[in-house]
């Protein structure tokens, strides 16, 4: 059986909603780039990218369990821990069902299978006050500026920050209005937020690089370019790649460990 029906046979009877079964999908298919030998692309480019024509049989290859462990490697200095272990869990589950079917023999994910590498916890870890001075001053687009000082001086969740639309904000007063009445800013948002805003009537406040595919719900839409919401994904993908030559680690750093550095100076943050 080929790799990519199996993927869809175990979707379909997965019984997923239609976020979780895409998000599942892209995981499931970034595996068959590691079966295949061969890095994912990253990025968008990881989500539109057809995977590699494979049979499902490869997952028996004696071969199969290093090239996995290799990928999630690669993957652990990439992405949050939390997006790492949920891919994992991904193809812990379609493993588990493909098995019971018969279509695999082998016991990939046994104690001396794929463990993969340890993570790091899953709780983040507050940037220090000079390492969010020095990612507040990495050379970036402007969105990505504004929507870093944005996370470090109002405390606000970033999926939060992310939702809003320009409508939200009054950036003469340096805070919100009508949902967001309670979130305010500092003096790296001010400067930043109306250079952002300029010719901006209406639509979210942080914007994809591309017009948004077809379907996208207008209120996600910016009515004058037709560019998409940015997403938390894209967002944390971003801000992981600006930061990695700053962290020890070689990771990147995440936005929420950018927001505990400023909820440390600030006090408690907003829920």
């Amino acid at each position: 059986m080929e790799y990519a029906v199996a993927v869809e046979r175990y979707l379909a009877a997965a019984g997923l909603g239609d976020g979780s079964r895409r998000v599942y999908r892209i995981a499931l298919d970034t595996w068959a780039w590691a079966l295949a030998g061969r890095p994912a692309p990253g990025g968008q480019g990881r989500r539109r990218a057809a995977p590699p024509v494979l049979p499902l049989a490869l997952l028996d290859d004696p071969r199969a369990a290093d090239r996995l462990r290799a990928a999630l490697a690669r993957r652990a200095l990439e992405a949050e821990p939390r997006t790492v272990r949920r891919e994992l869990s991904a193809l812990r589950a379609a493993l588990t069902w493909w098995r019971e079917r018969g279509w695999l023999a082998g016991a990939l994910l046994a104690d001396d299978g794929l463990a993969g590498p340890a993570l790091p916890p899953v709780g983040p870890t507050a940037l220090t006050g000079e390492q969010a001075r020095a990612v507040l001053a990495l050379p970036a687009a402007l969105r990505d500026q504004v929507c870093w000082h944005l996370v470090y001086e109002s405390g606000a969740p970033v999926e939060r920050l992310l939702a809003l639309d320009v409508a939200d904000l009054d950036a003469t007063a340096r805070h919100g209005r009508g949902r967001a009445a309670e979130l305010a800013w500092g003096a790296g948002t001010a400067r930043l937020l109306p250079l952002l805003l300029v010719s901006r009537a209406g639509g979210p406040l942080f914007l994809t690089d591309r017009r948004a595919p077809a379907g996208v719900p207008a209120r996600d839409r910016c009515p004058l370019t037709g560019r998409g919401r940015l997403s938390y994904r894209r967002a944390a993908e971003l801000f992981a790649a600006a930061t990695r030559e700053l962290d020890p680690a070689g990771r990147g750093w995440t936005l929420r460990q950018l927001r505990l550095a400023g909820a440390g100076e600030r006090g408690p943050a907003p829920s």
